[in-house]
């Protein structure tokens, strides 16, 4: 699985809340799995092992989540479930990773450590995650205009996290990072509304002060 603009709609549902302090030690973890996986010219490939085993394998078998995010169980039991689904199916450093997460009893940061590591490798890569909403799914044109566009605007290579909206009625709603740029026909009435709200406020408002005068 090559790197491409994610529309995977589970990508975009909020991730497992987790403290500052948690995220925190993810990153760490995510930026040493990173720069181990550069040494070897794995970046692409460990990302898709950890983005399928949180992506596919938790999605598939959740009690596998839980058991390994459990505090109540062994690191011993642990380490031989890891062995049994990951040996001599995922890279080696891979599975060492996870060895290592189970040693620190951090394996329920997962999740945190997968962002972070999509993060980190976006930044080091000047790439840009552009989480776009549409009331109809974009056309191969409307997308690469839509990614051009942005390129030269900000100049990073933007990847897309498509998702479609039917409340939008058209246009599209585009958010970078905190910044939201909104563009939808449904934004466009709503203010229309507001503004028509306020003028015929303001007119009721004028002919009270005539009728008062």
């Amino acid at each position: 699985m090559s790197w491409q603009p994610s529309t995977n709609h589970s990508d975009l549902r909020a991730e497992r809340i987790l403290d500052v302090g948690a995220l925190r030690v993810a990153r760490v973890y995510a930026e040493a799995l990173l720069n181990a996986a550069e040494k070897r010219n794995q970046v692409q490939e460990v990302w898709e092992e950890l983005d399928s085993l949180v992506s596919d394998l938790y999605a598939a078998k959740p009690e596998l989540e839980v058991f390994l995010s459990s505090g109540a169980i062994s690191r011993n039991a642990k380490e031989s479930v890891l062995r049994k689904v990951f040996e001599g199916r995922a890279s080696e450093l891979f599975l060492n990773f996870l060895m290592v997460l189970n040693r620190h009893d951090r394996l329920d940061l997962l999740r945190a450590v997968r962002q972070s590591y999509r993060d980190l490798m976006n930044v080091r890569a000047r790439r840009i995650v552009v989480r776009v909403r549409t009331a109809a799914p974009l056309e191969n044109d409307q997308r690469q205009q839509l990614i051009e566009n942005i390129r030269e605007s900000l100049h990073l290579e933007p990847v897309l996290e498509e998702r479609v909206d039917p409340d939008l009625l058209g246009g599209l709603v585009l958010r970078v990072g905190d910044r939201m740029f909104d563009g939808s026909v449904r934004s466009r009435l709503l203010k229309l509304r507001e503004k028509l709200r306020e003028r015929s406020s303001h007119e009721i408002q004028s002919r009270r002060d005539r009728f008062s005068a």
